[in-house]
């Protein structure tokens, strides 16, 4: 999965929790693969950061 796929999935569970009309188990549910989702993002945004950080290191020579 990536990234933008993560993120587009994520927006649509919002919507559907928004919309309301959902049973508890199937907004639990959402919500459960809603949470796993932002866990993913935060993870890959973060991993993107420190690949970031460390290209900026060595182009500086702070290798």
């Amino acid at each position: 999965m990536t990234y933008e796929n993560a993120i587009k999935r994520l927006e649509e569970i919002v919507n559907e929790l928004e919309k309301g009309g959902k049973t508890l188990d199937e907004s639990v549910k959402l919500f459960e693969e809603g949470a796993g989702l932002a866990d993913f993002c935060d993870k890959a945004l973060k991993n993107a950061e420190l690949k970031i950080t460390m290209l900026n290191s060595r182009e500086n020579g702070d290798e």
